[in-house]
């Protein structure tokens, strides 16, 4: 990948990331916490929301060296579940926002691939649209994964028993090295089918 293209896409990444973390805060605060926005978190402005490493050194390394994969992450937006309406729902609500938040800018952005052609539109747009579906899909499937800490185990620990939740609790301990085996030994087995999947639903053509 060329350095310029390199840059765009680690670009496009950390502002999906941002959006993926603003709509978890928005929905906090829908639900009743306004712990997001007293920490000044509810902004599109990424400077609040960047991980040194997470958003911009691990991903243009993993770019600028053709890894075959790119993952990222930025600051997590806080909030207190404590204080979310909907009871054990609350977090889960709050958590599926972030990869929802992802879908629709892909559904956008897949809708000008579909049909971008016969709209005439500038060819650097459409290859703009490739990167945001891809990078948004990507960001959606990897974040639910139901392992802690990544959205979906929150979303599945509010299908659990209260008697079963301590699972996801003990599961914690070992989260980033469970993601770390789905990165290095599922990434091109699991995961991309299902990134390629979902892209090849909403844009009718295979990715790239």
């Amino acid at each position: 990948m060329e350095p310029a293209t390199a840059i765009f896409f680690i670009a496009i990444l950390i502002m999906s990331i941002v959006i993926h973390e603003v709509a978890h805060g928005y929905v906090a605060e829908m639900l009743g916490d306004p712990t997001a926005r007293m920490a000044g978190r509810l902004t599109l402005n990424p400077l609040p929301h960047l991980d040194m490493m997470g958003s911009i050194i691990l991903p243009l390394i993993l770019v600028v060296t053709q890894a075959g994969f790119v993952f990222g992450w930025a600051k997590p937006v806080p909030y207190n579940p404590y204080n979310l309406r909907k009871g054990k729902w609350g977090p889960a609500i709050v958590a599926i926002a972030g990869p929802l938040s992802n879908i629709f800018f892909a559904l956008i952005f897949g809708m000008v691939l579909r049909f971008g052609g016969g709209l005439g539109l500038p060819e650097a747009f459409i290859d703009i649209s490739v990167y945001i579906v891809f990078i948004n899909i990507l960001l959606a499937v990897f974040n639910m994964i139901p392992v802690p800490p990544l959205d979906g185990s929150k979303v599945l620990s509010a299908f659990l028993p209260y008697r079963h939740m301590h699972m996801m609790e003990q599961l914690e301990r070992y989260g980033f090295i469970v993601i770390l085996f789905i990165v290095f030994f599922l990434w091109e087995s699991v995961v991309a089918p299902i990134v390629g999947l979902i892209f090849y639903l909403i844009t009718g053509s295979k990715i790239f």
